[in-house]
């Protein structure tokens, strides 16, 4: 259980007894919602991912600190991690009066040559990352979705499973903190910025893989880019990728709960689906259909409800 909601129940001071008692008396309630159990495998994958973000954050600050060093001696290389190799590159081969003396070209190289590094160990990370989407189905089929490569369907699959914990795309959005603050008092609502709420490296997956599937999807003719297009002739870039990344863990979930979940699996038996693997009659949005099976890259064709 999440510590959040034992706290209620902790009377007066706290202590081991009652810490104790207030999580005896929360896991009675019958709407309290519990953490699954992670495999070793999972773990495993999720230590490594973190190992991963920890290598990019380094080679981050390493770039950072030789545009630094740079720019102290009057270098001012433009954004991009291409332009700022190509400016090592003419420094280290010593070509022109660049104001740079040996001493620094030599800790410069070393610079250099510890970023090829963490270039070659995140790259392997990745290609193991790879070989464990191709061997994994829902890996598989979670890629399918535009905004959702191999970095985040692994780190999915290692956080959430098999998604049984979810009852509806939505709560998973809202375990992710992607679903926006509510201030409901006296039945007015009230909607705020995202929660942003659970884990902050899945979170940050998600929405930059939203991003960069944004401008594809949004020039496309199917019924998502008019929803996306309608979106950001009102709405500010990033508010729409988080509308983007919302949905798509919502079709996310669907498809986890409705594949792998006993439960939906009964229910499914007796809901029509689209040839495209979606409900006929459940738009989200202005034109957004919640897909099952995989993202739909044409419009979806309704037919007949099964007898």
């Amino acid at each position: 259980m999440s510590p959040e909601y034992v706290r209620p129940y902790v009377k007066a001071q706290k202590n081991d007894d009652r810490d104790a008692e207030a999580i005896a008396e929360a896991a009675t309630r019958p709407t309290m919602r519990f953490v699954a159990l992670k495999t070793e495998a999972q773990l495993d994958v999720q230590v490594l991912h973190r190992v991963r973000d920890r290598l990019v954050g380094d080679r981050t600050a390493l770039m950072n600190q030789i545009r630094g060093i740079l720019l102290e001696r009057g270098i001012v290389v433009p954004q991009g991690r291409r332009k700022l190799l190509d400016v090592l590159s003419t420094l280290s081969s010593g070509s022109g009066n660049n104001g740079i003396g040996p001493r620094m070209r030599r800790l410069l190289d070393d610079m250099l040559d510890r970023w090829r590094a963490l270039d070659e160990r995140i790259a392997a990370l990745d290609d193991e990352f790879a070989e464990m989407a191709r061997d994994d189905a829902a890996a598989r089929r979670l890629a399918t979705i535009p905004g959702i490569g191999v970095l985040n369907a692994t780190a999915l699959v290692a956080a959430i499973g098999d998604g049984r914990m979810f009852n509806r795309g939505r709560d998973l959005s809202a375990w992710l903190g992607l679903v926006p603050r509510q201030a409901t008092t006296g039945g007015k609502p009230k909607l705020l910025g995202i929660t942003k709420r659970g884990s902050k490296y899945l979170r940050k997956l998600i929405i930059q893989g939203a991003r960069a599937a944004l401008p594809s999807l949004a020039r496309t003719t199917t019924p998502l880019g008019n929803w996306l297009r309608g979106l950001l002739s009102r709405a500010h870039a990033n508010v729409v990728v988080v509308a983007l990344a919302t949905s798509s863990l919502g079709s996310l979930g669907r498809s986890w709960v409705a594949r792998l979940s006993s439960l939906s699996a009964r229910s499914r038996r007796h809901r029509p689906r689209s040839a495209c693997g979606a409900h006929p009659t459940s738009p989200v949005g202005e034109g957004l259909w919640l897909v099952e099976a995989r993202w739909p890259d044409s419009q979806p064709v309704p037919r007949k409800p099964m007898a």
